[in-house]
């Protein structure tokens, strides 16, 4: 079957190696609060050739800089279903980091209330578990405001941080984004029924082990938690194991069907 290049806005694909096999599996994949589609732009080539990324560009960044941001998560669900609908004609599964793990969750919920064709599976890295929310934010009300933040958290290129200019010129977009995780208090009654794995750094203030593993609750399926050498922001070396993982588990799964 053909790759579906989409809404060129929305879905980014950086291109396969050449002779790959015919897709079997897309791996639908949501950048981090702040970040930009171009975080999974050498994922194809690290993949198993049946498996496609397609990396969600959410409007604000990169070439959609111009667009305003999603500052709920409600419409932003809505509109991420109309984009991905021509891709449910063949199997399609969810990875996220971070603020990227909830939108991939909330989506899969969506799709589960609108009877349409759910993920094959729902992978989420950096991402504390949905039942912890208490309406407390870690980068709400710091005496060093949200760019105190980015920089506690680390994923933020050093040249960046040292331009106040350019950093400053970041943060409404980034500040829109968490909104979307403060504003959404959903918590359904029905978890799904769709195997999770959960990805948490080691190192990780916002999403440890421990506090990944409230993922287990939110799936009636298989949970799974690797934790990954690292901070909130997974070196090369734990990338690398994330997309070994990733890869393993959509090939064994595609196998067994």
């Amino acid at each position: 079957m053909n790759s579906y290049d989409g809404d060129r806005r929305w879905l980014k694909r950086f291109g396969r190696a050449g002779g790959a096999a015919p897709t079997e599996v897309r791996l639908l994949c949501f950048h981090h609060a702040g970040g930009s589609a171009s975080m999974y732009r050498h994922w194809s080539r690290l993949m198993p050739g049946t498996i496609e990324p397609i990396a969600v560009q959410l409007p604000g960044r990169a070439d959609r800089l111009y667009e305003p941001p999603y500052d709920r998560m409600p419409p932003l669900v809505d509109q991420l279903i109309e984009v991905i609908k021509p891709l449910l004609d063949q199997p399609l599964a969810f990875y996220g980091v971070s603020m990227g793990g909830r939108v991939a969750w909330a989506l899969a919920h969506a799709l589960r209330d609108r009877a349409m064709p759910m993920p094959s599976a729902l992978f989420v890295a950096a991402s504390a578990a949905p039942c912890l929310d208490n309406g407390q934010w870690q980068w709400e009300n710091r005496d060093d405001g949200l760019e105190g933040y980015v920089r506690e958290m680390g994923g933020t290129p050093p040249e960046v941080l040292a331009e106040p200019e350019l950093l400053a010129s970041l943060l409404p977009t980034l500040q829109a984004d968490l909104t979307v995780l403060s504003t959404h208090d959903f918590h359904p009654a029905t978890p799904l029924d769709v195997p999770i794995r959960a990805f948490a750094g080691t190192g990780d203030p916002e999403a440890s082990p421990p506090r990944m593993r409230g993922w287990a609750a939110e799936t009636s399926a298989r949970f799974d938690l690797q934790e990954i050498p690292g901070g909130h922001f997974f070196d090369a070396a734990g990338e690398r194991l994330v997309i070994q993982a990733l890869g393993h588990d959509l090939t064994r799964r595609q196998r067994a069907r």
